[in-house]
């Protein structure tokens, strides 16, 4: 892969600027992505969907190519089983709203949740569903014994990650829906951190959602998908209603149009889809596979540099392979928020806290971690100044 090809698409890299180290969080956007926003801006800023004249539909042509995109990036049966969303978070809200449980079904998903995949299920406990979890094994690796344990017949939905934001591991997704549907319980997934490095075949795995968050794929911020089957798609209730998402109207009644259409209502966020359909044509072009094996690349530098290394912890898998994109750690006596502003303030920019998955941290005992995150733009240049300056903390720069 020619990472030094890819690293002169981003403006926003240079020789002498820090290292971004934070692509879990967000990624940098390319130079085709940033000129094809600014192309909506100056050639065709109109609506999509409403008006008939040729700048709008050049907005609607536009906003059906990226949707055709996101279509082949994740194999999705059809674009219209793709939903533009404001990001992942409105993704998971709507099929959790829009499901349908009731009093005494229960939602299941695991202790390594992100907040937009446990809050929403949670705030469903006024209705009188129960969200119930499968723990996974210390260093947050998956556990088949303690989900299938879990997968009790008052279980309606399930609703778990790809990949986790804390430890990177990645869930045996496929493997978890068959057992899943061997039982007629359909399984939601949350991509946010997976289908940034990595492929994903949404067929292949036979989830019936998957919802991403396109401002870590390399796209503007504002933009996220559902992804669905088509039978699981129509059962949803919208999220919203409006504009856009209905069929006839009177002052009595409505009709909803058919997917994606009645799960979009609104004016949607133009510049920003046809920039996340630019993105998943250049990560195509790059292809995922060798985004994934070299990213594994800088995660092996990263276990060289442990072997000999004192004071410091992981958080997650203690192996290249299993950490994805992520790597998470502490060091001995420092809070992680001290350890990523010592990091900045040697020119390496990396995340801290409880990166919005509490109970994770809670059921350890942790009080957090500082986070590195790999695009790929990073090369091995960029992992040796994480480790140098580590280097730096360790011996006594605290």
């Amino acid at each position: 892969m020619d990472v030094s090809g890819i690293r002169a698409d981003f403006p926003s890299i240079s020789e002498d600027g820090p290292v971004y180290l934070d692509s879990a969080c967000q990624s940098l956007k390319p130079n085709c992505v940033i000129r094809k926003m600014l192309e909506y801006y100056t050639e065709y800023p109109g609506c999509g969907g409403r008006s008939s004249h040729s700048m709008a539909t050049r907005v609607s042509m536009e906003v059906d190519s990226a949707r055709e995109a996101f279509a082949r990036f994740l194999n999705a049966e059809s674009p219209s089983g793709v939903v533009f969303t404001k990001n992942c978070t409105e993704a998971l809200n709507t099929v959790a709203n829009g499901f349908g449980l009731g009093p005494g079904d229960a939602v299941l998903t695991s202790d390594s949740e992100h907040n937009s995949n446990s809050v929403p299920w949670l705030v469903l406990a006024d209705r009188g569903v129960k969200r119930r979890h499968f723990p996974t094994l210390p260093d947050g690796t998956f556990s088949m014994d303690a989900y299938l344990e879990a997968l009790t017949d008052d279980v309606k939905i399930v609703s778990v990650c790809h990949a986790s934001n804390v430890t990177g591991h990645v869930f045996p997704v496929k493997d978890m829906a068959e057992a899943a549907h061997d039982k007629g319980i359909p399984i939601c997934v949350d991509g946010a951190q997976a289908a940034s490095h990595m492929p994903v075949d949404v067929r292949d795995l036979d989830v019936d959602f998957y919802c991403v968050s396109a401002h870590k794929m390399m796209a503007p911020s504002g933009v996220g998908a559902l992804i669905g089957k088509k039978e699981a798609l129509d059962g949803l209730r919208p999220l919203t209603y409006g504009g856009g998402a209905v069929g006839e109207t009177s002052m009595e009644s409505f009709t909803l149009p058919p997917v994606p259409d009645r799960l979009e209502a609104g004016l949607s966020n133009y510049s920003g889809i046809i920039g996340a359909g630019e993105a998943v044509r250049y990560l195509s072009e790059i292809g995922m596979g060798r985004i994934q094996e070299h990213i594994l690349g800088l995660q092996r530098k990263i276990d060289d540099w442990l072997d000999g290394a004192d004071g410091v912890s992981v958080v997650g898998p203690g192996d290249a392979a299993g950490r994805g994109a992520i790597f998470s750690f502490n060091v001995d006596g420092m809070l992680s928020y001290d350890v990523a502003m010592m990091m900045d303030s040697r020119g390496v920019l990396i995340r801290s806290g409880m990166h919005c998955a509490h109970p994770f941290f809670a059921s350890r005992g942790i009080d957090g971690c500082a986070r590195a995150s790999f695009g790929a733009y990073n090369d091995s240049g960029d992992v040796g100044r994480l480790l140098s300056v580590l280097d730096w903390i360790l011996s006594g720069h605290r």
